[in-house]
């Protein structure tokens, strides 16, 4: 889910900045946000300067060696999006320490060497940390990608591969549940 908040918040960027760059080119703080060209190949419009530019991967190997500064930008906005995207979506979720204390108490499980009431805190310690880590994970693979030169995005890759495994996961749920059915 980081991958997607993070996908959502430089689309929305990219949109925001293009629309007023149209506009008002000459304005210091749409050049801020972000300078667009219009590419020679596709006819796209591709960001070449402000923050727009710094939060795109960069193209090539090259280019990361031509401006190392858009390179190290690129990868501590990634891991710091992600990581905070994760910490979000625990607590918007329901996968909170506070909720996971809930349903453990609800399920009469207890953490050996704690009191009930102090469950909540011990797991406090824990889950963020574990939610954060792994959006840095996610965004460390993505940005892996996208310095290999995979064809596509780092993200696109990543969310292709995670819904085709999902729809796996649901075809052999359906499949197991049929075979049970059956009595085979």
């Amino acid at each position: 889910m980081p991958i997607i908040l993070q996908s959502a918040l430089v689309s929305n960027l990219y949109f925001i900045s293009q629309l007023l760059y149209r506009k008002y080119s000459g304005n210091f703080l749409v050049n801020l946000l972000g300078k667009w060209k219009e590419s020679e190949y596709s006819g796209q419009s591709v960001p070449v300067g402000g923050l727009a530019y710094y939060i795109t991967a960069p193209s090539s190997l090259a280019d990361m060696a031509a401006n190392p500064f858009h390179a190290l930008f690129y990868i501590v906005f990634m891991l710091s999006a992600c990581a905070l995207f994760s910490k979000t979506w625990i607590e918007v979720s329901g996968s909170s320490a506070r909720d996971v204390a809930k349903q453990l108490k609800e399920q009469q499980m207890v953490m050996p060497g704690h009191r009930e009431s102090n469950l909540q805190k011990e797991l406090n310690r824990y889950i963020p940390t574990a939610a954060a880590f792994g959006g840095m994970c996610i965004g460390a693979l993505t940005v892996l990608a996208d310095f290999m030169g995979a064809i596509g995005s780092g993200t696109g890759i990543l969310l292709a591969v995670t819904i085709i495994y999902q729809y796996f996961e649901t075809f052999e749920k359906e499949r197991a549940s049929e075979l049970g059915f059956f009595g085979l």
